[in-house]
């Protein structure tokens, strides 16, 4: 196997203790460090990603995969041309306000930057105008997410699409919507760009919003 196959493997099967070693022992051996991001490390979330959808692996699978992606970055961090990670542009993220569940919105996150995007996470409770003020502050970012876990502040969601909309950003920036008690109906009605059910389709419709 050669050693992007073994680092793909390491990250698919959740190596967490071996993937440090195996980015250094390839880097050493002068392989690209761009190729062990994306035929390494991001086409291996890839998979998991599409097994998650499938039933074939589960939340705690997929956050070991993510963690043990994460270590492997931090080994390949410094010989990364600039921009390499956030080259799919930046996503911000966010639970609503009122709402203080983030097992799946990390999970999101994990996925959304193995796709290759820079990440900006704004954590939990988030209200509508802090959003609004993250948009200021990366005018370049062309994707918003938002997280809803409980019925009760789903109307959290539309208060954040509309502030998002009346701050001018509505043919700018895509906004997709999730969480457990979400639906497709739901972004419809209150005008969200996107809704998936899960961390793996929210990767893949990030990128299909910005292509």
């Amino acid at each position: 196997m050669s050693k992007i196959g073994e680092i793909a493997a390491a990250v698919e099967n959740g190596k967490v203790k071996l993937i440090e070693e195996l980015v250094q022992e390839a880097l050493d051996e002068g392989v690209d460090p761009n190729d062990i991001l994306e035929n390494g490390m991001i086409a291996a979330m890839a998979i998991i990603g599409e097994k998650f959808q499938v039933n074939e692996v589960f939340v705690p699978e997929m956050l070991v995969s993510a963690k043990t992606m994460k270590k492997g970055v931090e080994v390949l961090r410094p010989n990364l041309k600039s921009g390499s990670l956030g080259k799919m542009g930046k996503f911000i993220i966010g639970t609503v306000a009122g709402d203080l569940h983030d097992i799946g919105k990390n999970l999101v996150a994990l996925m959304i930057e193995s796709a290759g995007f820079e990440v900006i996470d704004l954590g939990v409770d988030v209200p509508p105008e802090k959003f609004v003020e993250a948009l200021g502050e990366h005018p370049d970012c062309k994707l918003v997410g938002a997280s809803s876990l409980l019925t009760t502040t789903m109307v959290s969601l539309k208060n954040t699409v509309d502030a998002i909309h009346a701050a001018g950003y509505k043919d700018k920036v895509k906004v997709m919507i999730g969480g457990a008690p979400v639906t497709q109906e739901y972004a419809d009605e209150i005008g969200a760009d996107a809704y998936t059910p899960d961390a793996g389709s929210a990767a893949t419709k990030a990128i299909e919003l910005v292509s």
